[in-house]
């Protein structure tokens, strides 16, 4: 399940939904607003999706997960509009008979995300300017994400 979300995320009903007795491993992440970036003041971020493409990419990340890790389920959510610091942005869930699988499959699959999937972000600074960023430098191919 890949899905874009307008209203807040509840990372509590989303782990919950995951959970399987055949599950001996549970890992999440939580993109959160933060209050600062590369120097500059940051009091809000707003997201835009193409809606549609984001939604097919987003589940063909999530099947190519579950091809390459044995995972037992996966889910991703992305919030879209303006949210405020500390709000959740975007969450992964991965849940797997064993951890290894649950910790790779979850990075592969927000790496992936930040790359791929076309939602765009723009940070609104404490000076009054705004700017859109490039999700695709938030990330790369090689595991090795910069952090953003």
């Amino acid at each position: 399940m890949f899905r874009l979300s307008r209203e807040p995320l509840d990372p509590v009903a989303l782990r919950q939904s995951r959970l399987d007795p055949r599950g001996g491993a549970f890992v999440s992440f939580e993109g959160r607003v933060r209050d600062q970036n590369e120097g500059r003041r940051v009091l809000a971020l707003e997201y835009e999706a193409y809606g549609e493409l984001a939604e097919k990419e987003g589940a063909r990340i999530l099947a190519e997960a579950r091809a390459k890790f044995t995972l037992l389920d996966v889910a991703c959510a992305h919030r879209t509009g303006r949210l405020g610091l500390g709000e959740l942005a975007v969450w992964v869930g991965v849940t797997a008979a064993h951890r290894d699988a649950a910790f790779t499959a979850c990075r592969y699959i927000i790496d992936e995300c930040k790359v791929r999937v076309p939602v765009w972000k723009k940070e609104h600074y404490s000076d009054g300017a705004s700017e859109w960023l490039n999700s695709a430098v938030c990330g790369d191919h090689t595991g090795l994400a910069k952090d953003g």
